[in-house]
């Protein structure tokens, strides 16, 4: 299977995680009249096809016990079930966003649950797999907090971003952040690493990635059958409107989860080099590339106040510092 032998590949690959998570979004803006509920089953679907199909390429070039179905077949059951576990979790965490979003505003939602999700995910990472300079790695999960921050600030200036947070809202944003940030470690978990002079773990990144990707599918006929009959924002929605979507809602659909796929498995191939801890750091840069798609693509920021830019350029100065920080910490 192919993995980087080199910081920068790995480097290369963390910083397409990051653009593949920031951009998915983009397909769900580009259909009309289609509910978010029903638009994430051709999501879910379209995360576990990419995972399936990368991992049958790069990740079985070589024929050895490496290769995707050979590790498969030798893997622990236990991390296949905890691999599963972490998609179900990032499943139900990606939903309560998107909720929280339409209730709160991305100025609210974002930096409160991505915020949260970046310390938690790295925290508990580290704490599995002590791997890095811990000092830099902390200064650079600071930095990018910070940015999360001025994301929100920068979206809170606009004039359309003014919109009341609730307390559903925000306990919503948090549950979000904590679940988010939590299915990294059960990766970790499944993951070669040493452990107290023993290597524990036994999925390879390809592997991995297909598993967490099944178990967020199949977690969509608990979490999303659920919110389709109790949205936290909306009217009930039922099967019958899947089935009557336009031809082009699916297809933007699975290209989101399909690039979003992309980004999962660069990120865990990447982190087979530098640690689960690093790699998911830099991956969660992710909100700068969504603030620069609503800027270049999207233009939300035309006609902004000066407050508006000057937050959004300091936004993008902490996270490149917060980029170079994680990386210097991978030694």
């Amino acid at each position: 299977m192919f993995t980087p032998n080199s910081l920068g590949i790995a480097l290369f690959m963390m910083i397409t995680s990051a653009i593949c998570w920031g951009s998915w979004a983009n397909t769900y803006k580009g259909v009309k009249n289609y509910r978010f509920e029903l638009f994430y089953w051709d999501y879910a679907i379209g995360i576990f096809l990419i995972s399936l199909i990368l991992g049958h390429t790069m990740g079985s070039i070589h024929h050895d016990a490496s290769s995707l179905v050979n590790n498969i077949h030798s893997a622990a059951t236990s991390d296949l079930i905890y691999a599963m576990i972490g998609g179900a979790i990032f499943n139900l965490a990606n939903l309560l966003l998107v909720a929280a979003i339409d209730m709160a505003g991305l100025a609210v939602a974002f930096p409160v649950s991505i915020g949260i999700a970046l310390v938690v995910g790295v925290v508990s990472s580290y704490v599995q797999q002590p791997k890095g300079n811990a000092v830099l790695l902390a200064a650079g999960v600071a930095c990018a907090v910070v940015a999360v921050i001025l994301d929100g600030k920068a979206y809170g200036s606009l004039a359309s971003g003014n919109r009341s947070a609730s307390r559903k809202s925000i306990i919503t944003c948090i549950v979000s952040g904590v679940l988010m940030g939590l299915w990294a470690p059960f990766m970790t978990r499944t993951m070669p690493h040493e452990v107290n002079g023993q290597m524990v773990g036994t999925l390879g990144p390809y592997a991995a990635a297909i598993f967490l990707t099944l178990g967020a599918l199949l977690s969509c006929f608990i979490w999303n059958v659920y919110f389709m009959k109790h949205p936290l924002v909306g009217e009930p929605v039922g099967f019958s409107g899947f089935f009557k979507a336009p031809l082009s809602g699916h297809v933007l659909g699975l290209l989101g989860g399909c690039i979003w796929g992309v980004g999962m498995v660069f990120n865990l191939v990447a982190a087979s080099f530098t640690g689960v801890a690093i790699s998911y750091a830099i991956g969660q840069s992710a909100p700068m590339v969504a603030a620069l798609w609503g800027v270049l693509a999207w233009k939300e920021f035309k006609g902004a106040p000066a407050k508006a830019l000057m937050y959004l350029t300091l936004m993008f100065v902490f996270y490149c510092l917060g980029i170079l920080l994680v990386a210097r910490a991978n030694g």
